[in-house]
């Protein structure tokens, strides 16, 4: 493999090039008209416009991805995640076109992306499942009687869903015919596939899940768990690797049942398998991500290895240099995920310019991102900025780097993250490690920023007295000695 194309933008895409370089493989990137000027795009050796700034214009256009990997003598694509990553008819089209997709079979895809065919393939290897229904549901009084039978409240579930969509708690019977078709109509808007299912609904989940690497061979190896509790909306924002509550026990018998989903679908490359802990350390298979994940840095922090160039090795057809009693976890890492969001206003996104962009550094720190100064916050797309990574030799290092990893990074011209990261980071509850995902819902108030914001602001003003004083208004020092932490703090202290 002399060749490979990234199919997607931003860190994901720049962090896919930079270890297919170490391994001597040449890159191809493409790009929207919007992201003409970004870093993946500069850094690749060869780059291609598709098209305009909306995804469905550009980097969903599969087939034309396709005829650009033929016109550049392309090996292999890279999906990433997202766009095209867990696309069954792309993956099937990449090999038909005679080119390797960096990734698993398109059947191993098409069964893991439907969460019914996935419950249904795994049942052979006796995985936990939290209790439900086997297939779709369609009768509403049906629905009902199996709900009682079951007990609530219980969970309606899109099957073809993600990221929370199509999905209602139910709490009383009384509820439920309003919610399922509340459900039935969010599925078939975002998915174009109304089929739900019904679970049991876990009052208290954590979300674990396991890395899971197979090769060609036959040879599978878990790379231990990641703990994505911290959620808003469902969707994670805050990760570490690994859990603070796994016993060895239960961090082994996990392993092994990841393993065993993995095969019942014939997995190849890097998967990830999804379960929910319960009060009781339960554990129950939720999904499998046929694709890295965006938290997969924490993965690699912990065990040495670069996940991206065990997918690129697996695709050429080696076979994994590593058994399980190989793997081993040195210290403690965790990840933030900086969002161009507004978290004290429900998290709601945020466009703009980013008039200072100065990244953390030190000891343990990583920082994976697409992005660099005097760039726009693009509307078209998912408005991650970066990934805040640190490690240290155990939990609390890794917790009190990340701190000042927060603090020190400097973002001015959106709102972002950072300080609801920080204030995840301070919380008795994320210290003590007894957290759900309901952190959000049980924890946060966005008056707790505002507070913060407040005696940071009286700090700030007044060390810029003290400064002004003795620098006069139109010292450089000013710059550097103003408060650490987000951007819009810092533009007001000016």
């Amino acid at each position: 493999m002399q060749k490979i194309l990234v199919a997607n933008r931003g860190e994901i895409a720049l962090r896919i090039m930079k270890s297919a370089r170490e391994m001597g493989i040449r890159t191809v990137a493409i790009y929207s008209e919007v992201d003409r000027n970004a870093p993946h795009v500069k850094y690749a050796d060869e780059a291609v416009l598709l098209g305009p700034p909306a995804a469905a214009e550009s980097y969903l256009l599969g087939d034309k991805i396709i005829e650009v990997c033929k016109q550049y003598k392309v090996d292999g694509i890279h999906p990433g995640y997202g766009f095209l990553s867990e696309s069954a008819a792309f993956a099937k089209k990449v090999e038909e076109a005679g080119l390797v997709f960096i990734g698993p079979t398109a059947e191993s895809i098409r069964i893991m992306g439907d969460k019914l065919s996935a419950k249904e393939a795994v049942r052979q290897y006796d995985i936990p499942l939290v209790p439900g229904t086997e297939g779709a549901i369609q009768d509403v009084e049906e629905a009902k009687a199996i709900s009682e039978e079951i007990g609530f409240p219980i969970l309606i579930k899109a099957s073809a869903g993600g990221g929370g969509k199509g999905m209602r708690i139910v709490e009383q019977v009384e509820d439920f015919e309003e919610q399922m078709q509340l459900a039935v109509s969010e599925a078939t808007s975002a998915f174009g596939d109304g089929s739900v299912f019904i679970e049991k609904y876990v009052a208290s989940p954590r979300h674990i899940e396991i890395q899971v690497l197979c090769d060609k061979h036959g040879n599978r190896v878990h790379l231990f768990e990641r703990e994505c509790s911290v959620q808003r909306r469902h969707q994670k924002v805050v990760e570490e690797a690994p859990s603070a509550i796994l016993t060895p026990e239960i961090r082994e018998q996990m392993g092994q049942t990841a393993l065993d989903v993995a095969k019942s679908c014939g997995y190849i490359g890097a998967g990830t398998v999804e379960f929910i802990l319960d009060e009781k350390k339960n554990f129950f298979f939720l999904e499998m991500n046929t694709r890295l994940q965006v938290e997969h840095p924490v993965t690699e922090m912990i065990s040495g290895v670069d996940l991206v160039k065990e997918q690129i090795k697996v695709a050429r057809g080696e076979k994994l240099s590593f058994a399980q009693d190989d793997l081993k976890i040195h210290g403690h890492s965790i990840e933030v995920r900086v969002y161009a969001e507004n978290a004290m206003e429900n998290f709601v996104p945020d466009i703009g310019h980013l008039k200072v962009y100065q990244r953390p550094h030190g000891t343990g720190i990583r920082v994976d991102d697409g992005f660099e100064q005097d760039m726009d916050i693009p509307i078209y797309y998912d408005p991650m900025i970066s990934k805040l990574i640190t490690h240290g030799k155990d939990r609390e290092e890794a917790r009190l780097r990340m701190i000042r990893a927060c603090e020190d990074y400097r973002i001015v011209g959106v709102r972002t993250t950072l300080d609801f990261g920080k204030f995840v980071m301070e919380h008795p509850a994320f210290i003590s490690g007894n957290f759900d995902t309901h952190f959000v819902k049980k924890h946060f108030e966005p008056q707790m920023l505002e507070a913060s914001d407040e005696q940071e602001q009286e700090v700030g003003a007044l060390v810029l007295a003290q400064l002004l004083k003795k620098h006069g208004a139109g010292s450089k020092a000013l710059n550097t000695a103003l408060p650490r932490g987000s951007g819009w703090k810092v533009n007001r202290t000016k």
